[in-house]
């Protein structure tokens, strides 16, 4: 048996003190009776309850006694420490072109993106995470980092629009590769999302999966949009919303080849559902342990003394105002 609180077990040093003054006190009670003559009182034997005068301020201190071993935390565990990997660090690649504005899926492919890409950072536990933007430029949002909050609050706060329009994936993964270079980590990977053809950007996507390729780093790349002709809204002057439809440009050939020449994969999401199984999908793929000393089967055995102690109290209560009750 161990205790999570021991600091509390000091307070046991005050009770031999309580004790003693409490042995004092009675000793130099003045009596609340006087007689004149108490020699026919010196042969009576004391009775049981005259013996047991001192209980009560023995269960008081013994009630004391068990209470704080109860807040002390008394609790048996076993204790396993796991054999463990290194984490993973992983960046997210999101495209902020105008094409992700399409409302095949809900609300728009945009924001899909974002909300399934948050829930994946909670799936994990030990990786660095980090967030790169891109259209016709790309930019990190966020570096790699533990701090998944502050990463969800950088991914929440991604507008487009602050790019100029484009779609400059081989300069994406360049800049994603780029904060890859320097990691220890045992694996690392690249998450690439995007709806349209390489068009910008001065690195070309193959060149760029070259690289990553000589880095060890990992290209999980997915095409988002439903298949056909994908739907877009948009407000003409009478302030009536107006459906254009427009052909999927999906380069699927470039992607997968990206994709295979890391040992990554491509996929291909036609909407919501699919995109979130995606990521759960690239979740098992890439799967890390974490170094940690875990106390399993904890015990707490606070109440086997917190109750008895309230027991002792209520005992004392009891005795002292009833058979054991001093008058006055």
């Amino acid at each position: 048996m161990v205790f999570a609180h021991p600091y509390f077990l000091l307070l046991l040093l005050a009770v031999p003190a309580l004790a003693w003054w409490e042995w004092q006190r009675a000793r130099r009670r003045p009596a609340s009776l006087f007689f004149s003559d108490t020699s026919a009182a010196e042969t009576v034997a004391p009775t049981l309850w005259v013996r047991l005068r001192h209980l009560p301020a023995v269960l008081r201190l013994l009630a004391l006694t068990l209470g704080i071993l109860a807040f002390a935390r008394p609790q048996v565990r076993d204790i396993v420490v796991e054999r463990t990997a290194e984490g993973i660090d992983i960046v997210m690649v999101l495209d902020l072109s105008t094409s992700m504005k399409a409302e095949d899926f809900r609300p728009n492919r945009f924001e899909a993106a974002k909300d399934v890409a948050a829930r994946f950072v909670d799936g994990r536990v030990s990786d660095r995470i980090g967030l790169i933007v891109f259209a016709a430029q790309a930019y990190t949002q966020a570096p790699l980092t533990l701090d998944y909050d502050f990463l969800k609050e950088m991914l929440r706060s991604v507008q487009m629009g602050l790019i100029e329009d484009g779609t400059a994936i081989g300069t994406a993964l360049a800049t994603a590769t780029a904060r890859l270079r320097d990691s220890e980590a045992e694996s690392k990977v690249i998450i690439l999302l995007t709806d349209g053809q390489n068009n910008r950007g001065e690195v070309d996507p193959a060149t760029a999966a070259d690289v990553a390729e000589a880095l060890g780093v990992k290209i999980y790349a997915i095409g988002v949009g439903s298949e056909g002709r994908d739907a877009f809204g948009r407000r003409i002057p009478d302030r009536m919303r107006q459906i254009l439809p427009q052909s999927a440009q999906i380069d699927e050939e470039m992607l997968t080849t990206v994709a295979e020449k890391t040992g990554g994969r491509y996929f291909r999401a036609t909407d919501r559902e699919a995109l979130a199984a995606i990521y759960d999908e690239i979740s098992d793929l890439e799967t890390t342990e974490v170094q940690e000393t875990s106390y399993l089967d904890v015990d707490e055995r606070f109440a086997l003394f917190l109750w008895p102690a309230f027991g002792l109290l209520l005992l004392e209560v009891l005795l002292s105002t009833t058979r054991l009750r001093r008058v006055p």
